[in-house]
Parts: structure tokens; sequence; C-alpha cells
């Protein structure tokens, strides 16, 4: 992943946070914490009660869960509240790890939160896919499933995620602020996922 934490501009909340620390990296591969910082991320700030509603796990569970994420910094606790009606927030918008590290505990753990979340992908497109005949007509036509396959060098595979990280980077700042959104605006998921498909023969020499 190519980011790192960046603190913004008149206070604003950083755009990711970048994990390298083998525990920090195995705390966040768990279903249940990588829900509540999305749910922090894109409903947030809120309690473990709020939590626990949204999740359907218990408040215990959920504010355990919590403090496990605010000491690897993912989330902190939001001005005011007391115990378990004090409020949480994310620290950034996106969590970024290494994507190679000649550490093997990085390595390792990094591969073991990259397959972690994919996994969630996974879940969360086929509800989408279960749900999709309640949706109207005009976001059925707009939504996308498709891959295309590209014979690409390492070079220019970076310059297209960069290019396509550019096109989505305008429409960031409506997750925060909900007075940028357009009228009939929705929250969208979309994802980037671009590997080296060793399943095709390329006729390349080793």
């Amino acid at each position: 992943m190519p980011e790192s934490r960046e603190t913004q501009s008149g206070g604003e909340q950083p755009r990711s946070i970048r994990l390298t620390d083998p525990r920090a990296l195995r705390a966040y591969a768990h279903p249940l914490r990588m829900s509540l910082v999305g749910l922090l991320r894109s409903s947030g700030p809120f309690t473990a009660t709020r939590a626990a509603e949204l999740t359907g796990e218990s408040v215990a569970s959920c504010s355990y869960h919590l403090r496990i994420l605010a000491k690897y910094g993912l989330v902190e606790e939001a001005p005011g509240g007391r115990g378990r009606e004090k409020p949480w927030r994310a620290t950034a918008r996106y969590t970024e790890w290494p994507d190679h590290s000649e550490d093997a505990a990085v390595a390792e753990a990094a591969d073991a939160l990259g397959a972690a979340v994919i996994e969630r992908y996974f879940e969360r497109v086929t509800r989408a896919l279960e749900n999709r005949h309640r949706l109207p007509k005009e976001w059925r036509e707009a939504e996308e499933f498709g891959d295309s396959l590209l014979h690409l060098t390492p070079e220019e595979l970076t310059g297209l995620g960069e290019r396509i990280g550019e096109l989505l980077r305008p429409y960031e700042a409506r997750t925060s602020d909900p007075s940028l959104r357009p009228a009939g605006a929705r929250p969208v998921s979309i994802l980037r996922i671009a590997y080296l498909d060793q399943e095709i023969p390329d006729g390349e020499e080793e």
C-alpha cells in the first residue's frame, strides 16, 4: 500500500494511517474490528452501544474491540460521554500497509491482513448482489460488475492505479461533509483489485 498517515491542513482528519507493526496488522485483520473501523468512517462517531446495534454484537464485545483498535491508533475517543457511553471516532479515512517487506513477520502479517480484507470484500459484494433486485432501475444500470485483462509492465500498473486514485479523490470529501453531496448521492463502494494473473500463459521466459 503506497501511502502513509498524513496530517491534513486545518485540523482535518488524516487521509490514511499506515500499519507496519505485525501486532497491529494482525489486530486489524479481525472481521469485527474491520467492520467497526469501516462503520466509524462512514457513520461515526458513535458509542459502543450504537456499535452493538449496528453490528449485532454485544456492547461488551464492541467496547473491547474498540479499545484494541485504539491501542494501534485506528480509532480514538471523541469528545463527550463517559464509560461505555463515550463516543469513538476513526483516526483516518483509509488504512495502508506494506505491499512488501524484508521483515518476515511484517510480510506474513500483511499477507494475512490482505487475505482477510479480500474475504470481507467478497462477502460484501455477495450481499450486494443478493439484494440488487431491490434497487431502482437507474442504480442497477449504473453499477459495475466486470473485469479486464491487460498486458502491463509493473510501472504501467502502478501508473494506472495512481490515475484511478486521482479520478476518485474529488469525491472523497463527501464522506465527511454531507453538504458536498448532490441530491440523489448515495454511498457507493468501489473496489480496486489488480493482480498478476499467473493462470494465463503469456510466453514469458523464466
